[in-house]
């Protein structure tokens, strides 16, 4: 098995310009504002990981599952997570400083947390389609290379990003937002159940 240097660049410049407006982006970037970014981004390359050997190994597959099941347990993560947002929002009386340092902590519960949001969301996924149809005719290998690190891009860019508002916007804030972000998902997770 070789490199081909073109199918890198191709799988990179293709699933990043796809991942870019995609609900997996805004989710890391919601989690990098309650969570450490580092242990998100390595939790969300993990399942990327994951993902692409699963699309290079058996892309033509994939399109057999049930995209409804797949936007169902979406919609409902999506749900999950915007209430968890709301509520912290909700019961927030005492200083910001307090608040901040609730954050969720710990590597293996945000790697988890991290992992199985983009794990469950990304079936299906139009990366992932694309990534199968480009290992079936460009090679497994250069294919699987170029989409991961794209994937692992545009985490890393949405939580640069999540950690700058962050830093500069008030926590009570960034939870609205992100509630109503990940309300969002969810509702368009649900969409895609019925336009599907």
């Amino acid at each position: 098995m070789s490199l081909d240097p073109l199918a890198i660049v191709t799988a990179f410049g293709l699933i990043f310009l796809a991942e870019l407006p995609d609900k997996t982006m805004f989710a890391s970037l919601a989690m990098g504002t309650r969570m450490r970014p580092l242990y998100v981004w390595l939790g969300t390359s993990s399942a990327f990981l994951v993902h692409v050997v699963i699309a290079c190994a058996a892309g033509s597959l994939i399109g057999l599952l049930p995209t409804w099941v797949v936007s169902l347990v979406s919609a409902l993560l999506f749900g999950f997570g915007a209430v968890l947002l709301f509520r912290a929002d909700a019961g927030d009386d005492e200083d910001e400083d307090a608040a901040a340092s609730r954050k969720i902590t710990g590597f293996w519960p945000v790697w988890t947390t991290a992992f199985m949001a983009v794990f469950i969301s990304e079936w299906g996924d139009l990366t992932q389609i694309t990534t199968a149809n480009l290992a079936a005719s460009r090679g497994t290998l250069s294919v699987a290379i170029g989409s991961w690190a794209a994937l692992m891009s545009v985490s890393a860019l949405a939580l640069l990003a999540g950690r700058f508002i962050a830093k500069r916007v008030p926590l009570k804030t960034v939870q609205r937002v992100g509630g109503v972000c990940m309300a969002g998902l969810a509702i368009w997770s649900l969409v895609e159940i019925f336009t599907g």
